[in-house]
């Protein structure tokens, strides 16, 4: 027996249908989730239909651009997704000092766009990761240290609340809203259908920056997260990267780093040369902006079975604790392709910024440090899963906060670990603008 669908607008995908199957997957393919109906919107209208017909029919409602979400939060069983991902406007101001673009723009358009115009912009790695998520959870990227998280450029946008009307939202219209949206509006709140970014100004190149480690023992890589957190302090807020302590089938042990320095090669090796040791290979090229992230895009797969977490750092750990926290993947789970523990540069812009002023609260830790595991066998989840958990919990330890955009399920007081001191502001909030829940989802604030 079909669905009803009277009243939906859009592109309408239930379980009976043949595209059904492609249509309900996630980056991360080891979330496998059974929505009772999608609908692909291609303008407000389609979201408010959406919105009404679910509250009509009693169904829960994701929200899914890029369909990213590490734990599948944009997608559940027995549910209706909204999925803005055709709402691909993109455009400049009529005073080209902002950049408005709809929900489902993805990050590979906003380099497109603003690239061959020869903007950069404080955008995310994988080309396919929708810019309203990425900006809704506060945004880490290559230019962070140097322009800011994505919520930092962000100065209006339009939303999709629980009755299906459309509000804005900016620093003087529905102000309570704006500062929860930047940095906890993943999911919550409403269906953001149109965010405003004002636009940094334009450069001509950028450095893009790879550092690599062959063959590193566990002593070295130790000895790489000395350098690391050391290296931190004080240092050019031009410059942004990550770099990962991976264990691989293939490789072995390796170290893995980019990133970006807005400024040249001859600088950016003089910055770079603490990590000058013996096996360390480093590369410098000036590209554009968008050549750069082209290239950077390049190396991501079309889609990966994977669990990770990620936390925030706050303080340096000596000898015994280094060495503990890189002994984490001497030894993977089985049937495991990759394990790696990564680490993501944060100061500069970053923590000029009070924690309180956005909903992104940890503004003034050192460093995002995420884990992960990665197979390719489904009859191998359960066992990576393992794997990581007891990992997690030391590095739990270590840290304070985790990172809303690397997400973990198994997180007991998720609120508090998400949004620190913001969490009492942030329930009050949500309670205004989605009193009786109509946006839920495992991991949602209420």
């Amino acid at each position: 027996m079909g669905i009803n669908k009277e009243g939906l607008t859009g592109v309408i995908i239930t379980p009976c249908q043949k595209e059904y199957e492609e249509a309900r997957q996630e980056w991360n393919r080891a979330v496998q989730k059974f929505p009772v109906i999608i609908v692909f919107c291609s303008q407000t209208s389609d979201i408010q239909n959406a919105v009404r017909f679910a509250r009509r029919h009693g169904l829960g409602i994701r929200i899914r651009s890029g369909g990213h979400h590490y734990q599948g939060y944009s997608t559940g069983n027995g549910v209706l997704v909204i999925d803005v991902s055709p709402m691909k406007d993109i455009h400049l101001s009529d005073s080209e000092k902002y950049v408005v673009m709809e929900g489902g723009v993805r990050n590979r358009e906003v380099y497109n766009y603003l690239g061959e115009k020869g903007y950069p912009f404080p955008g995310g790695t994988c080309p396919t990761v929708g810019a309203a998520g990425y900006t809704l959870g506060g945004g880490w990227g290559y230019s962070s240290r140097f322009l800011g998280l994505g919520c930092d450029s962000l100065k209006a946008l339009e939303m999709v609340n629980y009755e299906g009307k459309v509000l804005n939202a900016d620093e003087n219209c529905n102000p309570d809203l704006f500062w929860a949206l930047r940095g906890a509006g993943g999911g919550n709140f409403g269906v953001v259908t149109s965010l405003t970014f004002k636009l940094p100004p334009p450069i001509t190149a950028v450095t893009l920056v790879v550092l690599e480690y062959t063959k590193p023992g566990l002593e070295e890589m130790a000895g790489f997260l000395e350098v690391w957190q050391k290296w931190l302090v004080n240092l050019d807020p031009r410059i942004t990267i990550n770099a990962s302590m991976y264990n691989s089938p293939e490789e072995g042990l390796g170290i893995f780093g980019r990133g970006l320095f807005y400024g040249s090669a001859q600088e950016a090796a003089v910055i770079l040369k603490p990590f000058e040791r013996d096996g360390a290979v480093l590369n410098y090229r000036e590209l554009s902006f968008f050549q750069a992230m082209e290239i950077i895009q390049s190396t991501y797969p079309e889609y990966e079975k994977f669990q990770s977490a990620g936390r925030f750092v706050h303080r340096m750990y000596g000898a015994e604790e280094r060495r503990k926290i890189v002994t984490l993947i001497k030894k993977r789970a089985e049937g495991s392709v990759y394990a790696a523990v990564s680490v993501y540069a944060l100061g500069g812009k970053v923590r000029e910024i009070s924690p309180v002023s956005t909903a992104y609260f940890y503004r003034n830790a050192s460093y995002i440090m995420g884990i992960q595991s990665v197979w390719e066998d489904d009859c191998y989840e359960e066992s990576n899963r393992r794997w990581l958990y007891p990992r997690f919990q030391y590095l739990k330890g270590l840290t304070e906060g985790s990172y809303i955009n690397f997400p973990y399920n198994r997180l007991p007081v998720y609120e508090k670990e998400y949004y620190g001191g913001n969490v009492c502001r942030l329930k009050q909030t949500e309670s205004r603008y989605d009193p009786i829940h109509v946006f839920s989802f495992p991991q949602a604030v209420r």
